[in-house]
């Protein structure tokens, strides 16, 4: 594997996916910090990097820039096979994509940064309101999901069997994101049971936020 560079934040739920990806993997790469609330992400130098501006980008050694972190993940699942983050079996694999994506495509893009200071700035929202909006776009999906779960016998100790997959990489970053604004997690036993095994594991707890160097 060559040297990789990740661009990232450490609260962004989206960073800390990836994270998690390349600790399972087993994978050194250099960690470079950009302050979201600060707008760091979007100075010049790191927009020369990823044209978006967003975190996370990885970066390898030839200057070649993936960014999206399910993409992320995915390419690191075929470069470093093992262990997989995706199931051998097709409607394994279609299962974990549903649940990684329920959270990745349903809840974090009406949940992140901008758009949250988008309501700020555009709507007036206060913090109470900014709150309420972030649990109400949690629960539409959390409510299903927990249901899915609970009770599919393909679920297991992780949310696809035994084993940790790309699926409990997207849940284990979003129970991280809903502690900071005040999601109720009682009604989902479920999802709270996947969440304590996962981070169980030293690849997900040294990818939590609070463990990163640019932590506040």
């Amino acid at each position: 594997m060559t040297q990789l560079t990740l661009h990232n934040y450490f609260r962004s739920s989206t960073s800390y996916r990836v994270r998690i990806a390349l600790n399972l993997k087993g994978l050194d790469y250099d960690y470079v910090a950009h302050h979201l609330r600060l707008g760091k992400h979007r100075d010049a130098a790191y927009l020369d990097v990823n044209p978006q501006g967003l975190v996370p980008a990885l970066v390898l050694d030839d200057g070649t820039m993936l960014s999206q972190s399910l993409a992320i993940c995915e390419y690191l699942d075929e470069v470093a096979p093992q262990p997989p983050l995706l199931p051998a079996d097709a409607l394994g694999r279609a299962r974990v994509r549903m649940i990684a994506q329920m959270i990745a495509c349903d809840i974090h893009p009406v949940n992140n940064l901008r758009i949250l200071n988008a309501l700020r700035a555009r709507y007036g929202a206060d913090d109470a309101e900014i709150a309420d909006w972030f649990r109400h776009w949690v629960k539409e999906t959390f409510d299903p999901l927990e249901k899915i779960l609970a009770s599919d016998k393909q679920t297991g100790t992780f949310c696809q069997g035994d084993r940790p997959t790309l699926a409990d990489i997207c849940l284990v970053a979003q129970v991280a994101n809903n502690g900071r604004f005040g999601v109720d997690m009682a009604p989902y036993p479920t999802i709270n049971r996947i969440h304590e095994a996962a981070m169980a594991l030293p690849a997900f707890a040294d990818a939590a936020p609070a463990r990163q160097p640019d932590a506040e």
